[in-house]
């Protein structure tokens, strides 16, 4: 759920809509699974390594501020760049390659990792890992369905108050357990 609220307004979720007006749906969501599945893999296990080092109340303060910090970046928002549109709308190759290669290069850094990452610290690698991609793979569906049935009339504004709010619940519903826990 995290992350599927993580991408809601995301630039990926952007490229996603882009790309969908260029390539069949399908091949742009397979793209989406196996650039997600490449990188939710690599953000578990960075995830995973940190959990096993650091203790679990200081874990979930991190992963608390982090929430908070989600929440700034959602309603900060995400735009493409003339050259991410560019790069988006090009044909050139397999669309599922291309769809591919910009989402991995695209997520690399992004929120959804980060936030896979933190979630990895504190929950079971595989469901962590599944549910991250999943929720990511969804989201990004979700965008491309609304762009196929609204066209550019999406309330984007809306979509990301929302999920920066409830990043924000939970953020700071994490910090107070955390904080309780070491009392």
């Amino acid at each position: 759920m995290a992350i599927f609220l993580a991408e809601l307004g995301d630039k990926s979720q952007l490229m996603a809509l882009t790309f969908a007006t260029r390539y069949r749906a399908w091949q742009v969501l397979l793209g989406i699974t196996v650039a997600t599945t490449l990188v939710h893999a690599v953000s578990v296990a960075l995830g995973f390594g940190l959990g096993e080092l650091l203790p679990t109340e200081w874990i979930a303060l991190i992963a608390g501020v982090a929430f908070l910090g989600f929440a700034a970046w959602t309603l900060r928002g995400d735009h493409l760049t003339e050259d991410e549109k560019r790069k988006a709308t090009r044909r050139a190759g397999s669309a599922v390659l291309v769809v591919t290669a910009a989402f991995f290069l695209a997520e690399l850094g992004d929120k959804t990792m980060l936030a896979t990452v933190t979630l990895a610290t504190h929950h079971d690698w595989l469901g962590t890992w599944i549910g991250s991609t999943v929720g990511m793979v969804l989201a990004d569906a979700v965008a491309i369905g609304a762009g196929l049935l609204l066209g550019r009339h999406l309330p984007e504004r809306v979509i990301r108050y929302g999920a920066a709010a409830l990043f924000a619940v939970f953020g700071g519903w994490l910090v107070v357990d955390s904080l309780i826990a070491q009392l």
